[in-house]
């Protein structure tokens, strides 16, 4: 079987997400700027098909490498940004990352042989995504034990500590997944999919910071305010989380999915609230009692 052309990580709405391959030959939304930006693109100097940013997408592209998001535990803190494109072994990590989550559900070959089978198309994945930045972004987050902290008081380092989770946002169409899961979301809305948090740092309350931290990128790119993503209905934690996060069901799978040998889902949206411009995002607070990966 050839290779497909584009691979579509299906939302991480449990501990563990699934992967699903589309087999068109070209992604769908693979370009630098949206089609408004100009009339008439002009091809660039190499010979290639991207166009150049727009002013307004520039003005996003430097927002995003600014967006920071913070948050400090009892054990510890947690830091989310955007992925840094020019560092190779951050990237190495994400990719580590994903692929030994995607392998925990594998039960037919061996795990070590498959995350690296899957290793190799995460890597082409990303930097498919990340051709797409700032209508899409990929979000890392950096956890730093309590005890670290300490340690470092003073210091001058800027050690973020060890990448513990990630996720994806799409903010427009342009940015969109080219084959979403079903129920298939509205593509020109934002988009949240591919959460994970690594195995050792589960049921801290990380997830739902990550979850925070994916809607206040959202509100601080100026894009849609209203957000969708998948919840698996098997995935009873994941979804009360996300319904006291105030998503609600808009779409459920039909049971006719099980023959495509997926598992059915919820398709799930919530509305964040609208910020002004010169104000900050207040993203809505969550129990951190209820911990959840």
């Amino acid at each position: 079987m050839a290779a497909p052309a584009l691979l579509s990580l299906s939302p991480a709405v449990s501990r563990r997400p699934h992967l699903l391959f589309s087999h068109t030959h070209s992604p769908r939304h693979l370009r630098l700027a949206p089609p408004a930006a100009s009339s008439s693109p002009s091809p660039s100097p190499g010979g290639g098909g991207g166009v150049f940013l727009s002013p307004s997408a520039l003005s996003k592209l430097d927002a995003l490498a600014a967006f920071r998001y913070a948050h400090s535990f009892p054990h510890g803190s947690l830091t989310v940004r955007a992925l840094t494109p020019e560092d190779d072994a951050e990237a190495d990590a994400l990719v580590r990352l994903l692929a030994d989550s995607f392998s925990e559900d594998v039960r037919w070959a061996p795990a070590q042989r498959y995350a690296q089978l899957l290793a190799f198309v995460i890597r082409r994945y990303l930097h498919e995504r990340r051709g797409l930045t700032p209508h899409a972004a990929v979000l890392v987050g950096f956890y730093k034990p309590a005890a670290a902290e300490a340690g470092q008081e003073g210091e001058d380092g800027e050690d973020e500590g060890e990448m513990a989770c990630t996720a994806e946002v799409s903010l427009d169409a342009v940015g969109a997944p080219g084959a979403p899961p079903t129920p298939t979301p509205p593509l020109d809305f934002p988009y949240i999919c591919n959460m994970t948090v690594k195995t050792s740092f589960r049921r801290r309350g990380i997830g739902k910071q990550l979850l925070k931290a994916c809607e206040d990128l959202v509100v601080k790119m100026d894009a849609k305010t209203r957000v969708y993503l998948h919840c698996r209905i098997i995935d009873q934690v994941p979804f009360n989380m996300y319904k006291k996060a105030g998503y609600t069901i808009v779409q459920t799978d039909s049971i006719f999915v099980w023959l495509s040998l997926q598992k059915r889902k919820h398709l799930m949206r919530k509305e964040l609230p609208q910020v002004s411009v010169d104000s900050e995002c207040t993203p809505v607070e969550f129990d951190d009692n209820i911990l959840t990966g």
